[in-house]
């Protein structure tokens, strides 16, 4: 089990896996300094599904070391809340929908846990989609992969459809394991999903093609999968072909992004936007900060965008 040292400064942690490549390694001392956080980030690397023990000792530490203020979760989102559940006072509404943590905080001497990606998804998606879209064209979205951040998108827009907001007319979700649309399907039936949804099985990127191809003009096609970061290649072939005007959404911004390849490839005469995912990025990291360190991050606006020109200065 990993032995941790006090804090002797404020500091917030990175639980992942091979955090030291990340990024926010870059960008974190330069957002410090940019907000007067005089704080550091530190990396707690833990193997996929690990000893729960390991789990319980991180959160323990964090909860009770007076300077270890909190944590951004990647990777070991359920795991992590499975193993040390009842070391958390509090759970936030998403957390307990979504049985996962992305974010730890401390409010005096209660630890919370958040699942913070609905959040970061929405604040992202709404960066891309003009309002009104949806009513305008008629489109449908699609999104490649059932996983975590693609459900987190789902129920983002579960609950501005609630509120009256405009969303697409259908959603459809792919996956290659029937066992990952059972758990999509689970989740949106306990909530009342209030949006038309079909669940497809694509185990191979020539099905997903089949699927792409049954999309109305104006549609958004979403790569959802990790592929391109998490493992090679991308959810559908070179020979797929995207709607007229799609929107088309990546998100990840780093790696090797055959998916975004792709789609510029025929930006030019499907008339496509393409976007990948360094917004996401932000909004998932600023999010959290703003979370351990209990201060206001504006989700957009010149503040926003002056933090990812710094990430992006640090970055390069």
């Amino acid at each position: 089990m990993t032995t941790y040292t006090a804090a002797t400064r404020r500091t917030m942690y990175f639980i992942g896996v091979t955090t030291t490549k990340s990024s926010i390694m870059k960008v974190f001392p330069a957002w410090a300094g940019h907000l007067g956080l005089d704080a550091e980030l530190k990396g707690i690397d833990f193997a996929p599904n690990s000893d729960p023990a390991d789990y319980r000792g991180a959160v323990s530490f964090i909860k009770s070391d007076p300077l270890s203020l909190g944590a951004l979760v990647t990777t070991h989102k359920v795991n992590l809340l499975k193993a040390a559940r009842d070391s958390f006072d509090e759970l936030d509404p998403y957390a307990q929908t979504l049985h996962e943590i992305s974010s730890i905080s401390k409010r005096g001497d209660r630890l919370i846990g958040h699942a913070k990606d609905p959040i970061s998804a929405g604040a992202a998606y709404e960066a891309i989609v003009e309002d009104g879209h949806w009513k305008e064209t008629a489109g449908e979205m699609l999104i490649l992969g059932s996983g975590g951040s693609s459900l987190a998108l789902t129920l983002y827009l579960h609950n501005k459809a609630a509120e009256g907001g405009d969303v697409p007319a259908k959603i459809i979700v792919t996956a290659r394991r029937e066992a990952s649309l059972d758990e999509m399907r689970t989740v949106h039936r306990k909530i009342g999903f209030n949006i038309p949804v079909e669940y497809r099985l694509a185990p191979t990127p020539e099905e997903a093609d089949a699927v792409v191809a049954e999309l109305p003009k104006s549609s958004m096609v979403i790569n959802a999968t990790g592929l391109g970061k998490d493992g090679p290649g991308s959810p559908v072939s070179d020979a797929v072909q995207y709607p007229e005007g799609a929107l088309i959404w990546e998100f990840n911004y780093r790696g090797d992004l055959v998916f975004l390849d792709q789609a510029n490839a025929q930006s030019p005469t499907r008339n496509l936007n393409v976007v990948d995912g360094w917004v996401y990025f932000i909004h998932g990291w600023t999010r959290v900060i703003a979370e351990v360190f209990d201060i206001d991050i504006p989700m957009s606006g010149p503040a926003f965008d002056e933090l990812s020109r710094i990430a992006r200065e640090a970055t390069s």
